[in-house]
């Protein structure tokens, strides 16, 4: 864990010359007052955002230098070139069969957890079209905690490339379980950001809350999981939030900001795009991300993420809550 007391980390003048002059904070909507939808900038084609080049810089240091990492990017692109099947008739079930069937379909694919929310189009880049499909799946997928807890290191980052294939494969047999019974399906997972953003419509399918370090909190998994989705107009029910105040428990908790070398994680909430909510300083975080070769330390140091801990503090908040209705 980095002393408060420890100088802050800076990155090298390599990575500083493939910089944009353009914030990326800014490009998130970092201070504005009013509501839009979010803007591209990373994790997107290179030659489509002002940090493409830098993003380069970053594939190009993580390579195929290490082979179990090359064998993990080329099985996410061998889930990538699977098929989908063709779209059958459709099968006349009702919302609540479809939405049971789903997430048995998910769950025996090997997700870890599944919800369901509506498309919004406030969760799609500005320049891109809105996906034709009203209902979202939301798909997650635990981690391995002991890889991960190693991170920055290439063993975490090929954890999270495995998981990044699984959640493809995972969402690809989900869409095919819809295609088979009349339903087009879209499926979708990372790390490439696509059109859409996955973390708000996967906080409205109850997959869990956003934490201080910009990531999801999950009641069983805690930070330490990667999401996927499909798209779909089946007529699913949609899922409420899973509200147990990880976000009261934030407030107090400083171990992902003090673990944090570039110190990109605020104490407090800020106004994102006309909402006032957690935000990881994208100007910090990045480039100790690259030069790292990935990071996710926040995701591993977050006490819900230690197996064991998270369900018993979520036990804690849930009783906690309790009794303040009860007074």
């Amino acid at each position: 864990m980095r002393s408060r007391l420890q100088p802050v980390w800076r990155p090298s003048p390599d990575q500083l010359e493939h910089w944009p002059e353009i914030s990326g904070n800014a490009i998130n909507g970092l201070g504005e007052e009013s509501p839009r939808r979010p803007s591209p900038v990373y994790w997107h084609p290179p030659d489509s955002v002002p940090h493409g080049p830098l993003q380069n810089w970053f594939y190009q240091r993580t390579g195929t230098s290490d082979e179990s990492l090359a064998e993990a990017r080329r099985d996410r692109q061998r889930a990538l070139d699977e098929p989908l099947v063709p779209i059958a008739g459709e099968s006349d079930l009702t919302p609540e069969a479809w939405a049971s069937g789903v997430k048995a379909a998910a769950r025996a694919s090997g997700a870890d957890d599944v919800g369901v929310a509506a498309m919004r189009s406030e969760y799609v880049f500005e320049g891109h079209a809105v996906p034709p499909y009203r209902g979202m799946i939301l798909l997650a997928f635990e981690q391995q905690y002991q890889a991960m807890k190693t991170a920055p290191s290439m063993r975490a980052l090929v954890e999270v490339t495995r998981q990044y294939a699984r959640g493809i494969r995972v969402a690809k047999r989900v869409a095919n379980w819809l295609r088979e019974r009349g339903h087009d399906a879209l499926p979708y997972g990372g790390p490439m950001a696509g059109s859409f953003l996955l973390i708000p419509a996967a906080i409205e399918a109850g997959l869990g809350e956003l934490g201080k370090h910009g990531s999801m909190i999950h009641r069983r998994f805690g930070s330490n999981f990667r999401l996927a989705a499909v798209l779909t107009n089946a007529p699913l029910i949609p899922d409420g939030r899973d509200d147990f105040d990880a976000e009261g428990f934030c407030v107090h908790c400083q171990v992902c900001s003090d673990a944090c070398p570039p110190n990109a994680i605020g104490a407090e909430k800020v106004l994102v795009r006309g909402v006032r909510k957690w935000y990881v300083d994208f100007d910090k975080c990045l480039p100790y991300f690259n030069e790292a070769q990935s990071c996710a330390i926040c995701l591993a140091v977050c006490p819900f993420s230690r197996p064991g801990v998270g369900a018993n503090l979520v036990a804690k908040l849930e009783a906690r809550r309790r009794r303040r209705e009860a007074d």
